[in-house]
């Protein structure tokens, strides 16, 4: 199957569930990932909304990091995604929803890769600490179950 053009594929994330639906399955296949889960963690992170910004600041107020898009990746991504050629600036995670998805599945792929695939590695997608991470993992499976029920039988 040819891909389709980077401009349709925008526009289509824009008025399109299945152009999204489109962003996670071909994420999932290229890093052997349930889009379903995918999907789970971007309705979590940013209810899917590719310009989503948030700040983590610490106890006193001051910026440790940002969280960028669909995924929110974290800033502290950033210089490997520019050394490797992904992206060249921050703007191209806001911009491109579905290279922001296949960031944060790369992400995942990694985080599973070093602790095994469990839904408490999965939380380390989103905090170092285990029980943080594993509160995550619960909200992450929520929207996972809800997402199951709602496929359609083949």
């Amino acid at each position: 199957m040819k891909p389709l053009p980077l401009g349709v594929l925008l526009l289509l994330w824009l008025f399109s569930p299945l152009a999204q639906a489109y962003c996670f399955a071909a994420a999932g296949a290229r890093y052997h990932i349930d889009p379903l889960l995918l999907q789970a963690i971007g309705i979590h992170e940013s209810h899917l909304n590719q310009r989503a910004i948030g700040v983590n600041k610490s106890k006193s107020g001051q910026i440790l990091s940002r969280d960028l898009g669909v995924m929110q990746i974290n800033s502290g991504h950033i210089p490997e995604l520019q050394r490797l050629g992904i992206i060249n600036s921050v703007d191209d995670l806001l911009d491109n929803p579905c290279l922001n998805v296949q960031v944060g599945a790369w992400i995942l792929a990694q985080d599973f890769h070093r602790c095994g695939v469990s839904w408490q590695c999965l939380g380390s997608y989103n905090a170092s600490s285990p029980a943080i991470g594993l509160q995550y993992a619960k909200e992450i499976w929520a929207i996972y179950r809800r997402l199951l029920g709602q496929q359609v039988p083949e």
